[in-house]
């Protein structure tokens, strides 16, 4: 059985962060240091945050999803992800600052920065467009219809989207796409795979995590769950701020 891509990714980063360590610093018996373990100052590139943005809802009062579940995604999946992805940044600042790190070694650290900071975002932005009535305003419903014909047809895509990830991961993304200047609906398979040069307006996590707890395999009880919940007005805010972009 082939191991979880989590797993996987996992796997790779104490594989990768172990190297860097062992090429860093370790001594085989009676040998030479391979290579010399070098510091240098923490750049702003390489900073990274080291605390969890509060929830701006109460968990207990959502409908439909507990606060068992928000609270154990909130706390265990993007709690992870921050954590891990301080642990990278440390880890690549190290790597460059050894002018032997193998390119191999850096750019295994460097994939494993590019699906920590997509988690870390999309589920930042999903938990901001929860907490509210599920009712979006005149204004928004506006905007969508404009670019899909109706309000509804974007609503049908959009689950139709969610519900093919149901027992898989990945996210679905309403999004505002910068360069051809369209509002679209996209597939994300994981963390890494969103679209070029395109802001986010409303994030939802197809990961299991995000429903198994209150759902088992039930995607589709949870998607309806999630619009009983979206707090339009942040959806507002994101596309008054895109239309300035």
């Amino acid at each position: 059985m082939s191991e979880h891509p989590d797993l996987q990714r996992r796997s790779m980063l104490c594989a990768a962060a172990a190297t860097v360590a062992v090429l860093g610093t370790a001594k085989a018996a009676n040998a030479t240091p391979i290579l010399e373990k070098t510091t240098m100052p923490m750049l702003p590139a390489f900073e990274s945050q080291t605390t969890l943005k509060p929830l701006a809802f109460d968990p207990a009062k959502l409908s439909g999803l507990s606060e068992r579940l928000i609270r154990s995604h909130w706390e265990n999946n993007y709690g992870g992800s921050v954590k891990a992805l301080a642990v990278v940044k440390k880890h690549l600042t190290e790597a460059l600052a050894n002018k032997d790190t193998p390119p191999y070694i850096y750019n295994a650290l460097k994939r494993e920065h590019l699906l920590r900071t997509g988690s870390v975002v999309f589920h930042e932005y999903y938990f901001d467009n929860l907490g509210g009535s599920g009712q979006a305003g005149a204004p928004e419903r506006k905007v969508i219809a404009d670019a899909f014909g109706s309000f509804d047809t974007w609503e049908t895509e959009f689950r139709r989207i969610g519900a093919g990830l149901g027992g898989g991961s990945g996210w679905v993304v309403l999004g505002f796409n910068t360069h051809t200047r369209q509002l679209e609906n996209y597939w994300l398979a994981d963390h890494a795979h969103g679209p070029a040069a395109t802001l986010p307006l409303l994030v939802m996590d197809m990961y299991e995590h995000s429903y198994q707890m209150d759902y088992g395999a039930a995607a589709a009880k949870y998607i309806d769950a999630f619009f009983n919940n979206i707090q339009w007005d942040m959806v507002a805010s994101r596309i008054a701020a895109v239309s300035k972009a």
